[in-house]
């Protein structure tokens, strides 16, 4: 049975002087783990458009990431306010970001596209009013 590293991350809401904290932390334990430079853009990049949705959007939530020797898993959980319409979602440029979110330069509409542009595996799993779970792994 092949070990499985686990980090957990509480994503705060609503502050976005914080937002990337989570991202970088992995970012920086992949490059100790000596993982391939491309594998860890991928991964920062996917995991970094996922946290700054979660404050934005659902008042922050809760970030898994698995490494194995296969890939890299990150489940990203939030009890939000759901996404009603996902394939409109992933629509280039659309975005229900506030104006007051988008006057500092988020909120573009490339959040869920790009999670799914930089990962090999997304999946996101969605009730109105309940929260949000989005899966991505990235291979090794």
């Amino acid at each position: 049975m092949e070990e499985l590293l686990t980090f957990n991350y509480t994503i705060p809401g609503d502050d976005f002087t914080r937002a990337g904290e989570a991202s970088s932390s992995v970012k920086n334990k992949l490059k100790k783990m000596g993982l391939d430079s491309n594998t860890i853009r991928k991964v920062s990049i996917a995991m970094y458009e996922g946290e700054i949705n979660m404050v934005i959007h659902a008042d922050g939530g809760t970030i898994t990431v698995e490494i194995s020797s296969e890939k890299i898993r990150m489940i990203l959980a939030d009890t939000g306010p759901g996404i009603a319409d996902i394939d409109k979602a992933m629509e280039n440029g659309y975005s229900t970001a506030p104006e007051e979110v988008r006057s500092l330069g988020f909120g573009a509409g490339m959040g869920l596209p790009n999670m799914k542009k930089y990962t090999d595996y997304m999946n996101i799993d969605s009730t109105v009013g309940v929260g949000t779970t989005v899966t991505m792994d990235v291979r090794l």
